[in-house]
């Protein structure tokens, strides 16, 4: 296969517009593909705006803290993936979808890729001191979590869970961040976070198969083979249940609200091809729809 058929590469015209040796760091940041900010923000904004009471109880630091939240997942999701790439430059050769990622192709070297990371740890660090205590002791303990997932799919078949765990954490801090504390409608929103980034992240590990194999690569897409689908519609259904949890804690109507998201669920199920890897992508991508569709249902409250 042409690598430059089934690539996570993505030439925007913006960022052809960079200097030439920025254009490389943008692209090691994934500001290419801008799917995995909105993944990473979202968890913390559907919690931010359910502890303030939805829509109608955001004041001016409920506002300012969504916008914070939004800023720290650009800068922590370009940290994570800088440090992904640290991690598995060897193993993104080994498969076409990542072999031409800056690292694995020689590209930046790992000491450059070291003095980026830095820099956006810096950023994240000047961002989380706007907190309150909580939330800066919650924001610190997901490090370990962000430095350790990219070894799990060498450990373990079950890699996604891990990534649940941590792009979803800014589901307690966004509920921390207003309130102080980790409550009941928090912890819930976080499970319920696992379970849909296992849905979504086996989905778009289904690309990756056959190099992921060859590569000795772990993944759910290996793992759950041809009952994959089976799995995810249980994982997308203990996600919805436990929103609902979380939301009628605040509405008894929120199911209701919840019903345009449980429709998109259902929708991914239905036109996903597991065997094509264009179609992978597609749904995986479409999963912003359906976060903003959860937001939506928590902004009503």
């Amino acid at each position: 296969m042409n690598p430059l058929l089934h690539t996570d590469i993505v030439e925007k015209k913006w960022i052809a517009r960079l200097p030439v040796r920025v254009r490389p760091f943008a692209v090691l940041a994934r500001l290419d593909r801008p799917v995995g900010v909105w993944l990473l923000f979202l968890p913390g904004a559907w919690s931010l705006v359910l502890a303030a009471g939805g829509v109608r109880g955001m004041d001016g630091a409920a506002w300012r803290a969504l916008v914070l939240f939004g800023l720290g997942a650009v800068v922590m999701r370009a940290a994570g993936c800088v440090v992904n790439d640290l991690w598995d430059k060897d193993l993104d050769a080994k498969v076409t979808r990542t072999r031409l990622r800056p690292l694995a192709s020689g590209v930046i070297s790992p000491r450059a890729a070291l003095v980026f990371l830095a820099g956006l740890l810096g950023v994240g660090l000047v961002i989380l001191l706007h907190f309150n205590t909580p939330t800066i002791v919650l924001g610190v303990a997901s490090l370990p979590l962000i430095a350790l997932y990219p070894l799990m799919k060498r450990w373990t078949w079950w890699p996604q869970a891990f990534l649940g765990l941590t792009f979803n954490f800014g589901a307690l801090m966004g509920w921390a961040a207003l309130r102080g504390t980790i409550d009941f409608p928090a912890i819930t929103l976080y499970i319920a976070g696992i379970f849909w980034t296992l849905g979504y992240d086996t989905i778009y590990a289904h690309q990756d198969r056959e190099d992921d194999a060859l590569a000795g690569i772990r993944s759910t897409a290996l793992r759950l083979g041809a009952h994959s689908r089976r799995w995810i519609c249980g994982f997308y259904g203990a996600a919805l249940a436990l929103l609902c949890l979380a939301g009628t804690t605040q509405n008894s109507a929120f199911l209701l609200f919840l019903t345009p998201a449980l429709a998109h669920a259902f929708w991914q199920m239905k036109i996903w091809n597991p065997d094509d890897p264009a179609s992978s992508l597609h749904v995986f991508r479409s999963n912003i729809v359906f976060g903003l569709l959860v937001l939506g249902a928590v902004a009503a409250t």
